[in-house]
């Protein structure tokens, strides 16, 4: 299965100390990665590098491909990332439809194109069909994760990121976001990143895993390999 994202050798820094240590990592079309480790690792830099939201030192960053090296952000999200980050950066004030067209309009199609987008998200996430007038910023927790995944989607992504998309949502909504990941990697192909500490989930819908410690890749492989001594080992404070 040949990767269309694909990290190699990646060093970052901030404020002068050093946070990731030569990261490599692939994701394929179809397949589920988690990228996992303690907190204060390097997980959510990594996803910034990918994203150009943080400066890459050094090492070499391809989509499909292409170098990612130099690329503005907005022309990252153009080329088909889609990035759902901690917090979830919806915007409050307006409505969950106005926060969905927003994903449209960064990426215009015909009407007819737009509708049936919409209507995708809508069959993936059916509690925000009901939610269309609602502002952002009084859905819960979990409404507003669906939202912000949903938004995403709007974007035609190639490669969606999701960083912690289970931290502070109950149980009920964390099973149906993976039964989503699950269809999505199944129904269109689509690769997905997923910065994740819930190892029950990561069980559940990864294909692939990575684990990191102090900026570096210290293990990977198959999730069927996420035994308890690996979890203990690697992952465990």
């Amino acid at each position: 299965m040949s990767a269309l994202l694909a990290l190699s050798g990646v060093e970052a820094d901030i404020g002068g100390s050093r946070i990731l240590r030569g990261v490599s990592l692939e994701v394929a079309g179809g397949e589920v990665v988690c990228l996992m480790g303690r907190n204060g690792v390097g997980k959510t830099t990594t996803l910034r590098c990918i994203m150009g939201l943080r400066a890459v030192r050094a090492g070499s960053l391809s989509l499909g491909g292409k170098p990612l090296g130099g690329m503005a952000t907005a022309l990252r999200a153009f080329a088909g990332i889609g990035y759902v980050p901690q917090g979830r950066d919806i915007f409050p004030h307006l409505t969950v439809e106005e926060n969905l067209r927003v994903g449209i309009l960064l990426h215009p199609r015909p009407r007819a194109a737009a509708r049936d987008d919409l209507e995708r998200v809508y069959a993936l996430f059916p509690v925000l069909k009901s939610m269309l007038a609602r502002k952002g910023g009084v859905l819960s927790g979990g409404q507003q994760q669906q939202l912000a995944i949903a938004r995403a989607l709007l974007t035609r992504p190639k490669l969606l990121m999701l960083d912690e998309p289970t931290e502070g949502i109950q149980p009920s909504i964390i099973e149906e976001i993976g039964e989503t990941l699950k269809r999505l990697r199944k129904e269109g192909g689509l690769a997905i990143l997923l910065v994740e500490q819930y190892v029950d989930f990561c069980r559940e819908v990864g294909d692939r895993f990575y684990a990191m410690d102090r900026g570096a890749i210290t293990i990977s492989g198959a999730v069927s390999g996420l035994t308890d001594d690996v979890v203990r080992q690697h992952l465990q404070v």
